[in-house]
């Protein structure tokens, strides 16, 4: 079911009666990149994704956000959709705001799935290379930024072993809205550490990353798990940045499986 929650395109799948999953997208990406993950949850679990405010087609406006915001809509869904202890699942940006989420209220949750992110703010060096992005936008136009990025998420076989995956997944990112992408940019930017807090979460949690993760390997990912409590690792083969897409089987396999011993 497509809905709008506070200017937010949302699509929910499944038995509202069952246990409720939400998945929150990376960076340039909209919610479409879990499509294989509710295929292969949606008839035991109610499933929710949507598009972060600023990318698909979600909310655009003037672009000045902060991740605060994207934390505020999270939490609005959940209260208009009447969530009952849902399941987060997190990959890259959408990792920033679920882990900012936890920070906030983990008591609403009943597990954490983080994919391919990092508890860490931007340092100074990320600081400058976003703010070139921005630059680059204005410029040369959203492509020449898109393209290079999106490219580098993938591992390195990705865009010639499945040129059909990437290339769609290309093209999607090009279609948002420079604004908004500029803006979303901007949120990242201005996300908090959430280091300190990962001691602090009880609830049961599984850290996935890609064996060619080039933006957070698995060393400093298995490290971020090691700060959980009781947190399950795993990395995922013949992948990148981009689990879901780039290993989607695999993916799968270790979300239902972590379900299955950790969700009643």
């Amino acid at each position: 079911m497509e809905l709008t929650i506070n200017s937010l395109s949302v699509n929910t799948y499944g038995d509202c009666n069952n246990k409720p999953i939400i998945f929150v997208h990376g960076f340039p990406y909209d919610q479409s990149m879990w499509d294989k993950q509710i295929r292969a949850l949606e008839k035991k679990y109610f499933c929710i994704a949507y598009d972060v405010r600023g990318l698909g087609r979600s909310y655009v406006g003037d672009g000045q956000y902060m991740l605060e915001f994207f934390v505020d809509d999270l939490f609005s869904i959940i209260e208009e959709l009447h969530l009952n202890k849902p399941v987060l699942c997190g990959l890259s940006m959408g990792g920033y705001i679920s882990l900012r989420a936890i920070e906030k209220d983990q008591d609403i949750f009943s597990a954490l799935i983080l994919c391919d992110t990092k508890a860490e703010a931007d340092d100074d060096s990320a600081k400058l290379s976003r703010a070139a992005g921005i630059n680059l936008i204005n410029t040369e136009g959203l492509m020449k930024f898109v393209e290079p990025f999106v490219r580098n998420c993938f591992a390195e076989e990705i865009p010639k072993g499945n040129e059909k995956m990437f290339f769609e997944t290309l093209f999607k990112a090009h279609s948002h809205d420079p604004i908004g992408v500029k803006g979303v940019m901007i949120a990242i930017m201005s996300r908090t550490d959430t280091t300190a807090s990962l001691s602090k979460i009880k609830i049961p949690t599984l850290v996935l990353c890609g064996s060619f993760d080039k933006l957070t390997p698995p060393n400093k990912m298995r490290t971020m798990s090691e700060k959980i409590p009781n947190s399950e690792f795993a990395v995922i083969p013949q992948s990148g940045h981009m689990t879901p897409l780039e290993n989607p089987e695999c993916v799968n396999d270790l979300i239902l499986g972590f379900l299955r011993r950790k969700i009643q």
